[in-house]
């Protein structure tokens, strides 16, 4: 067997390796994050609380970045590629829009660590330093913030003919290397979001030593538990992918040589896939090591969502129910929160 035909196997291999994980990716990702906004938007206990803003706007970058993974999917399964090297525009907006919905998401992950750190603390005044108005302004400034960067990051890449696209500039290349991929897209997160996930979790272990209610107990516990195993899965699935791209971008393989060029997409599309998973796993880590959240979670779905829409049905239908048996459900609703 020649060595055109063995590259072309491993080039057909990755690109319908692609196509697959993508497809499973988007389905996974956009159920779980639209189950995740409609909990923490519909439960009242989660309403003011500044951990549960900060998953919410983790839950809608993801849903952003599934959208954007599908098109390159729906891309890669027509032309057998992303079709960044057709199109110097797509080669400059694909890496804008994906580094800023990643940049978002890690972020918001370290907010919701260092949040619960400041939540469970034993000091009263740093547990009233971070409030809800802080945590929507600091939000505000950071995707601001990611908006700008990736933007002038992203016009850096370039279509090479030999390369395809790629950062063209030497001075962005030394950036992306020695600073963006290692320290802002990879040890710095990973390195905040495990450190204050870690002592947030020693701090509620000791939360009954404080006078605090039992409902906010509970949810103090229940939060920081789901935060620490959501800031394990990231470092786990963000670190290796930080690693390969700071290869990527050093050591250019050209398409010259077929079978480097080959190797190189299948191993490109295996990190890109595992990468992706840290956008669409938030809700199935809440799920399976909440029990609390579980019972929230279907609380959402079979007392609010499924009642609203037999309610909707019966509007149609001229079988509005009488007023005191919707508040009579929205009460008993309101006390099934708290469990």
């Amino acid at each position: 067997m020649s060595s055109s035909s063995v590259s072309d196997g491993i080039l057909n291999f990755a690109t319908q390796y692609s196509i697959y994980t993508g497809y499973i990716t988007f389905s996974f990702g956009v159920i779980g994050n639209t189950l995740n906004l409609l909990v923490f938007t519909q439960l009242k206990q989660f309403r003011t609380n500044r951990c549960a803003f900060y998953i919410t706007i983790e839950s809608i970058f993801n849903f952003i970045y599934q959208f954007f993974s599908i098109s390159l999917t729906i891309l890669t399964s027509i032309y057998g590629d992303d079709a960044t090297e057709r199109s110097s525009i797509w080669c400059k907006l694909r890496y804008i829009l994906g580094q800023t919905c990643a940049l978002i998401t890690f972020y918001m992950i370290c907010f919701s660590a260092v949040d619960q750190f400041f939540s469970t603390n034993h000091r009263f005044n740093l547990r009233q330093m971070c409030t809800l108005k802080l945590g929507r302004y600091l939000s505000f400034v950071f995707i601001c913030f990611a908006i700008i960067h990736s933007i002038v990051l992203g016009c850096s890449y370039n279509i090479q003919p030999t390369f395809g696209c790629i950062i063209s500039n030497h001075i962005w290349v030394q950036y992306s290397t020695y600073f963006f991929y290692p320290i802002l897209f990879g040890f710095l997160p990973i390195v905040i979001a495990s450190l204050f996930s870690i002592i947030a979790y020693r701090n509620v272990r000791h939360i009954v030593r404080r006078q605090l209610p039992i409902v906010r107990r509970k949810l103090d516990k229940q939060i920081t538990a789901m935060v620490l195993m959501r800031v394990i899965t990231f470092v786990c699935l963000a670190s290796s992918y930080s690693v390969y791209r700071i290869y990527a971008t050093n050591y250019l393989i050209s398409q010259s040589m077929p079978m480097a060029y080959a190797v190189g997409r299948l191993i490109q599309a295996i990190f890109l896939s595992i990468s992706n998973i840290n956008f669409a796993i938030s809700f199935y880590v809440f799920i399976i090591f909440s029990s609390r959240f579980r019972r929230q979670a279907k609380l959402v779905l079979v007392k609010k969502c499924w009642e609203q829409w037999k309610y909707w049905c019966c509007r149609i239908n001229n079988r509005v129910e009488p007023d005191n048996n919707i508040e009579g459900r929205n009460s008993q609703i309101e006390s099934e929160e708290n469990i």
